[in-house]
């Protein structure tokens, strides 16, 4: 708002001129020739314009007109410099023009003034019709017209609404579940993609006490003109919200967007719509028509005011709905690149499974890993750093990558390598805390499978033989990285059944806010022994199926490995 704060000074909230600054009537100051010298933000916002378009304005010539639009005579309006500044006065009913074309009615009242430095003479304060006696009945309100409570309560439900669900577009099918027919008999919601292309998204009628899609006028639209003065186009440029009708269309289209308003109020009959922009906290996502087919139920300012709060909560929640999106959509790239490709071992079967959190805004810092050694050894991976945003995801890959380096490079126990890891993480990365378990993976000689693995606070693997027998595997306990503790590591070792399963996990796949680790723990390896003799691939998708909590707002890895069978 640049252009309009070179015109004033700053308000001090400590001043008379801050309370002006904030009031919620519109003030703007006239001077010695009548001219406006200053106005207030609500001045502008009502008026629809600018700083530049108002200040040194002649205010008669500027704002007053009758109900038709005509200018009224300076005798009729009380309008003289001299005038102003002698008494206070409040007029009737005025029509201020707007700088959408559309005219703006209510009432002015003018306060005389010492003259100060701008040579002001006189602060003139106006309110719209509806706002002038609070909860009155107006003349030509609307039969529709809402009461402050129930505004209040259909702005709480439509809040309520946009912020208890995740979809977001379904959301909006019950924003407008709760306008119509409350307000309107039409609503048409037109998004902004984020390649700049116009869709109209939604289009519902409310007909004989039902709501009923109107499919057949939803669909693709013309791009957004750089600079229609027609209402939808200005809404959708986020410029102002506005009131049209049938006869705003009539002219000669000015854009492919005309074109479509007015084959909109031929299908639909609407005879008088209010028009707002869905504007986020940083762009707009598109507009909000609500039309009525009743040329006696006209919009008012006063509703068109409501339709710009439904309009800017509906925003809100587009916006930040795509912010999760894009997050996600950047955290599942990372996951999906830093993830690894699966050596092949011989006569053993490997798989991995990675589920994201259901929630969008929920990415994190889960990673699995298996890769061949220079001995012929495998190392085993699966890990956990706290947290749910990209930070975490970009952490994992940190850790991931300074693991794999040290495990390659120092042919150390497993739990050295952690203890090393652990040193160093809290110097050269961004990680504050994470939990895994390193493993080895080697074939003796006899043709036995042994295992060697150390945990840093993380969930024990869960081995599953051919019979079915289980156990965790929790002899080796260590605390997780990044406290700072010194404490010696341990590892453990342990040879591997013949057909049997080894079960690495993270613990999204067995806790939630719900449900207790310990009760996860018992659940998963119940549902593992009866999949024992299940393919490799088979045993994971129904592990992940039965096991993961309904609940479950964390993302979970998985890493499976089946031993072969001494016969192979």
């Amino acid at each position: 708002m640049a252009d309009r704060s070179a015109a004033r000074a700053p308000a001090d909230p400590g001043t008379a001129n801050a309370a002006l600054e904030h009031s919620s009537a519109g003030i703007y100051a006239v001077g010695r020739t009548g001219r406006i010298v200053w106005a207030n933000q609500r001045a502008l916002d009502l008026l629809l314009l600018k700083t530049h378009e108002v200040i040194g304005k002649d205010a008669h010539d500027l704002l007053h007109r009758d109900a038709d639009g005509h200018t009224v005579t300076r005798e009729a309006c009380e309008r003289g410099g001299t005038q102003l500044a002698h008494r206070a006065f409040r007029t009737g009913r005025n029509w201020f023009p707007r700088g959408d074309g559309t005219l703006l009615p209510g009432q002015w009242l003018s306060l005389p003034c010492e003259p100060n430095d701008r040579g002001t003479v006189a602060l003139i304060a106006f309110h719209p019709a509806e706002e002038t006696h609070p909860g009155a009945p107006q003349a030509g309100a609307s039969p529709r017209a809402l009461s402050e409570g129930e505004r209040l309560a259909l702005l709480a439900d439509t809040t309520a609404q946009l912020i208890s669900n995740v979809d977001v577009h379904g959301a909006l099918r019950r924003v407008v579940e709760l306008m119509l027919p409350r307000l309107a008999d039409w609503a048409v919601i037109d998004l902004i993609t984020e390649g700049d292309e116009v869709t109209r998204s939604l289009v519902v009628q409310a007909q004989e006490s039902a709501l009923h899609v109107r499919e057949d006028l939803q669909g693709p639209m013309p791009p957004v003109p750089a600079s229609s003065p027609m209402p939808l186009s200005k809404a959708l440029r986020g410029v102002s919200s506005a009131l049209a009708g049938p006869e705003t269309y009539d002219g000669p289209p000015d854009t492919g967007i005309a074109v479509e308003q007015r084959k909109l109020f031929e299908a639909t009959g609407i005879q008088t719509a209010a028009i707002a922009p869905i504007r986020g906290p940083h762009e707009v996502v598109g507009a909000l028509t609500l039309g009525r087919v009743r040329r006696d139920e006209a919009f008012t300012t006063g509703e068109l005011t409501l339709v710009e709060d439904i309009a800017r909560r509906i925003g809100i929640a587009l916006e930040n709905a795509r912010h999760y999106q894009r997050q996600r959509q950047v955290a599942a790239t990372m996951q999906r690149y830093l993830l690894p490709q699966l050596p092949r071992l011989s006569g053993v079967e490997m798989t991995t499974r990675y589920l994201p959190a259901p929630d969008a805004s929920h990415v994190g810092g889960d990673w699995y890993d298996a890769f061949t050694l220079p001995g012929g050894d495998t190392a085993l991976v699966i890990g956990d750093v706290a947290g749910h945003d990209l930070d975490a995801a970009a952490g994992m890959a940190q850790l991931r990558n300074m693991l794999r380096a040290y495990t390659w490079s120092r042919d150390d126990p497993p739990h050295h390598t952690v203890q090393h890891l652990d040193q160093a993480m809290r110097h050269i990365t961004d990680v504050r805390m994470a939990t895994l378990i390193l493993a080895r993976l080697a074939r003796e000689p006899d043709g036995e499978w042994i295992l060697r693995w150390t945990s840093a606070g993380h969930p024990p693997p869960l081995l599953v033989e051919y019979d079915g027998v289980t156990r965790y595997l929790d002899e080796s306990k260590g605390i997780l990285l990044g406290t700072g503790t010194l404490h010696p590591r341990t590892e453990a070792r342990v040879t591997l059944p013949p057909g049997s399963t080894l079960v690495f996990y993270t613990d999204g796949l067995i806790e939630s806010r719900r449900q207790l680790l310990d009760v996860g723990l018992v659940r998963m390896r119940r549902h593992a022994a009866v999949l024992a003799h299940r393919p490799l691939n088979s045993f994971a998708d129904q592990l992940l199926q039965h096991t993961r909590p309904a609940d479950n707002d964390d993302d979970v890895a998985l890493l499976t490995i089946r031993i072969p069978h001494a016969s192979r």
